[in-house]
């Protein structure tokens, strides 16, 4: 499987893309502020389309560029319904520094979106990811599930977006924000993966469920629940 990813714009939000081996079609994760220039020079130098987009999170700086992409390849967006509103009115999902940098900007989500719900199971471009509602960092964050087939064996990856990072976690502290709400999110859905389970965050760089729950100083303490 392909799976790769750039810091886009300048939030240097990770976009993804994965793809299986060899395959003309694939899918993005997150594709943020700037984004869709560099992901379209890349898959077309690789001749490749995109079958669908999916977001972690509906902040701004993981979703600016979905329609842009999804228009260009006539594909969905997958997103939480609690996150759905701020694909249109982003501002209300953000800080006021932030709300004076978009003023007078307009945004249109994209115009097929597919509500994500947890446990979900979404099948595209020949993978299967599974979805697990997060909420904490937003109300409608998600983490993004699947399986990579390596040379060595099966690799787990989870997407993680602004929920869990490299020896932190998710802000809380914007609309919709919850703390004790992520910690729990993280608890449930995080910590009960295998600790190979490959971390790909939203921002920064990769890590293991393992690395997290031995060396994440936000973690000190959580125990998984089932």
């Amino acid at each position: 499987m392909l799976v790769t990813g750039f810091p886009a714009g300048m939030f240097q939000t990770n976009c993804y893309i994965l793809a299986q081996d060899d395959a003309c079609e694939c899918v993005v994760v997150d594709p943020g502020q700037d984004a869709a220039e560099p992901l379209f020079e890349y898959l077309d130098s690789k001749d490749m389309s995109v079958n669908a987009v999916l977001l972690t999170h509906g902040h701004l700086d993981h979703v600016w560029s979905a329609r842009e992409v999804c228009e260009r390849y006539s594909v969905p967006a997958y997103i939480h319904p609690d996150d759905r509103y701020m694909l249109s009115d982003p501002a209300r999902g953000i800080g006021p520094t932030m709300k004076e940098f978009i003023q007078g900007m307009t945004f249109v989500e994209p115009d097929e979106v597919i509500e994500l719900s947890d446990g979900d199971k979404i099948t595209e471009a020949g993978m299967t990811f599974v979805v697990d509602h997060t909420p904490g960092h937003t109300q409608g964050s998600v983490v993004f599930r699947t399986q990579a087939n390596t040379e060595s064996g099966p690799v787990d990856l989870a997407f993680t977006g602004d929920t869990l990072f490299q020896g932190s976690i998710g802000r809380s502290d914007l609309p919709g924000g919850n703390h004790e709400q992520l910690l729990a999110s993280i608890a449930r859905k995080l910590l009960v993966l295998g600790d190979e389970t490959v971390v790909l965050p939203g921002h920064g760089g990769n890590s293991s469920i393992g690395a997290e729950r031995s060396s994440n100083p936000f973690l000190v303490g959580l125990s998984a629940q089932e």
